[in-house]
């Protein structure tokens, strides 16, 4: 026997369905998912943190849940919203269900809506607040709690998120260099990546200062490295001004995702809310640099508000959008260089580590270790 469950956004629009998960309450803001597949890592994406993640993919669990694709160590979307839960999980590597995990975890969900139209509500009228209860169904009751609950405008959630205590993720190899890392929501294959390259991580909590970021190695980290979270870059101040002290010293810096968005900040842009985000592991974006087109992994509700054709002066050198998302223009990355040309900083919007895909933008790591190498 199934458990009714009932959806409903601030702005009144009501979906009734199934339980799906535990069950229970549950509020966040309302955001879809473009990818057909990589739903482990999307739910384990700390930069999910109090979303209610809507999968546009109309068949959800296929392949079950195991014990190698999460990128950390919880569940931490709000809410979860499919079509059609697969009924039997079928994969090698499967250990349990994904209603199973959903509900060992306390994860409160909702199936069996038209997540097409809830998906088209959310283009058309912008990512919202939004409500999934089993226990309370009379639609305008549940509405009263969904106004009365956060928004995300102006929530600082990355310190929520992130360690509590340094850690270090050794070089694969011989250690050609040591990043300090700052973990604002990291995902666990991010330092793989740079590990993979010879690097030695050490992952510092959000709250970190400087000095414990230049005490990081022998003789201080040779770069720095900002990572995707969740939250309005706006309420972020503590970690910009960290930034900006690096970028004084002419530290490297490499950002990703909201490490892009305070790379911007830091730098003396502008950061502003879209209406509905990016989110999937299908959105295009071509690299200003070398005008390669490239599919990427993205979770964005924020985005910088920079000059897509003209460079900026900054204290720390010029400023220059490095990438652009092909369906919308949105910034998606920025390139720091000195008055003689020479790459310093640089940032992107999207998840190069891409897991579960695509893998497109792994060659960004690469030029980290390149740039890191021209300043060693």
């Amino acid at each position: 026997m199934t458990t009714p469950a009932l959806l409903v956004l601030e702005d009144g629009r009501t979906f009734h369905g199934e339980a799906y998960g535990a069950e229970g309450e549950t509020f966040g803001e309302a955001v879809f998912n473009t990818g057909m597949t990589g739903y482990q890592e999307t739910l384990t994406d700390p930069s999910y943190h109090r979303q209610v993640v809507v999968m546009t993919a109309p068949h959800v669990g296929n392949t079950g849940m195991n014990d190698e694709d999460p990128e950390s160590k919880r569940i931490w979307v709000a809410g979860y919203v499919v079509r059609d839960p697969a009924r039997v999980p079928s994969n090698w590597r499967s250990r349990r269900s994904l209603d199973d995990e959903l509900k060992a975890q306390g994860v409160v969900g909702i199936s069996g809506i038209d997540t097409r139209a809830l998906t088209r509500h959310l283009r058309e009228s912008g990512a919202m607040r939004v409500g999934i209860s089993t226990v309370d169904t009379d639609p305008a009751v549940l509405l009263e709690k969904v106004k009365a609950s956060a928004e995300m405008s102006g929530a600082n959630l990355s310190e929520a998120v992130s360690t509590s205590e340094t850690y270090v993720v050794a070089a694969q190899g011989t250690r050609k260099f040591t990043v300090a890392a700052l973990d604002l929501g990291i995902k666990d294959m991010t330092p793989q990546r740079m590990s993979e390259r010879g690097i030695e991580v050490h992952v510092l909590p959000a709250t970190a200062s400087i000095e414990e970021v230049l005490a990081v190695g022998d003789n201080g980290p040779d770069g720095l490295f900002f990572s995707n979270g969740p939250g309005d870059p706006a309420a972020t101040t503590g970690q910009v001004e960290l930034l900006q002290e690096a970028l004084g010293r002419d530290l490297p810096y490499f950002g990703i995702c909201f490490g892009n968005q305070l790379f911007g900040r830091a730098l003396g842009f502008g950061t502003y809310k879209l209406k509905y985000g990016h989110r999937g592991i299908n959105q295009p974006v071509m690299d200003l640099t070398t005008r390669k087109v490239e599919v990427t992994a993205h979770n964005h509700g924020f985005a910088v508000d920079a000059p897509r054709d003209t460079a900026t002066e900054t204290p720390y050198g010029v400023a220059t959008v490095s990438h652009v998302c092909l369906n919308d223009d949105v910034v998606e990355g920025l390139e720091l260089r000195s008055a003689e040309g020479s790459l310093k900083s640089f940032s992107v919007q999207y998840h190069p580590e891409a897991a579960a895909g695509p893998h497109d933008a792994a060659y960004l790591f690469d030029r980290f270790v390149q740039l890191l190498e021209e300043t060693a």
